[in-house]
């Protein structure tokens, strides 16, 4: 079969191998399409970031289920399924308590557990082999969909369950940087909560894509723009910010606009820090405000209950398609900017 490896930094290439065999407790899925992430770019273009050489990319996977590995026995073969992106233990405190993106068993606290396309062999291949705990069921959703919702869908979902009782009627959520990720969140928080919704992006373009699904979009070059978001807020700032950026700028911009106890998420990963300055006269950050630096993916059960929104027609996002053999230039694509939303991998 032909699968997608990394083989050093700037070398991703299509390669030969073997159909890989389930074993104990695993699955091996015909893969049906399967999403390209700027995980996969870093890991293209930034050497201290990168994988192993000879590692098969790609962590958001569809499939249906082709073979079962000794002692499994169901899904029943045939079954469309899509894959967590965290293979967790399973017996540590955190993973008992369903929390497998907190699972223990990684090297230090600062390693984060690992999966599909990042430790092991990913979803750009025609098989993938995979632990049969971390698929579920997707029988009503087109490929493509179901392919971005394991990353796309479920770190959204993972920060705004967690948040959901900030979330009541009069609260309002702030999203900066509305591509994928933040895309989705949009669509979440429209179909599980009452809040109002800003957009905040430096792109005119991704803004015009939730326009009419939020409250209110925000150039972030705007003229004051903190002032513009508090009173978009309703006065007293938003009860939660997702920052899918990440950077200084946003950081910033986050901690500076957040309401009294609310609550700023920031999965975004574009190196930014900030400061917390203590001294009341001089702090930008409100009383009783809650950072969340570093979320990590979301659990099995977040995954379960994003398919659930997506087969029922809650959430959706814009999705560009490319056949598998176009892989390098899906990856060119989205390194220089050119997809809005999601982009993901067809299988023929």
């Amino acid at each position: 079969m032909k699968a997608l490896k990394y083989k050093g930094v700037h070398d991703i290439g299509f390669v030969d191998v073997p159909i890989p065999e389930p074993g104990p407790g695993q699955v091996r899925l015909k893969v049906t399409a399967c999403g390209v992430c700027h995980t996969d770019v870093t890991f293209k273009n930034n050497p201290e970031l990168a994988v192993e050489p000879g590692l098969t990319l790609g962590h958001e996977i569809a499939g249906q289920v082709e073979s079962h590995g000794p002692g499994v026995l169901s899904p029943p073969l045939g079954t469309p399924v899509v894959v967590h992106t965290i293979w967790s233990c399973g017996n540590c405190r955190q993973c008992v308590r369903g929390r497998q993106n907190a699972c223990l068993s990684t090297p230090s606290r600062l390693v984060p557990p690992q999966g599909p396309g990042t430790r092991y062999d990913g979803g750009m291949a025609e098989y993938v082999v995979v632990p049969v705990t971390s698929v579920v069921h997707a029988e009503t959703l087109a490929p493509e969909l179901a392919a971005v919702l394991p990353d796309a869908a479920t770190v959204p979902y993972h920060a705004i369950y967690s948040c959901r009782d900030l979330l009541t009627p009069g609260a309002s959520a702030l999203i900066i940087g509305v591509g994928g990720l933040g895309q989705f969140a949009v669509s979440i928080l429209r179909a599980v909560t009452p809040a109002r919704v800003i957009a905040v992006d430096i792109r005119d373009s991704a803004l015009e894509t939730v326009r009419n699904q939020v409250d209110a979009v925000l150039n972030s070059n705007s003229d004051n723009l903190p002032d513009r978001v508090v009173t978009a807020a309703g006065g007293h700032g938003p009860d939660l910010v997702l920052d899918f950026v990440g950077s200084d700028a946003t950081l910033r911009l986050a901690t500076s606009v957040v309401a009294p106890y609310g609550t700023v998420w920031v999965p975004g990963q574009a190196g930014g820090t900030f400061t917390i300055d203590t001294d009341r006269r001089t702090t930008t950050i409100p009383r009783g405000a809650t950072i969340v630096g570093r979320p990590y993916a979301g659990t099995r059960q977040n995954l379960t209950e994003v398919v659930a929104l997506a087969a029922n027609g809650s959430i959706t996002a814009p999705i560009t398609t490319y056949p598998f053999a176009d892989a390098l230039h899906a990856l060119d694509d989205l390194d220089a900017g050119r997809i809005v939303g999601r982009a993901v991998l067809t299988m023929e």
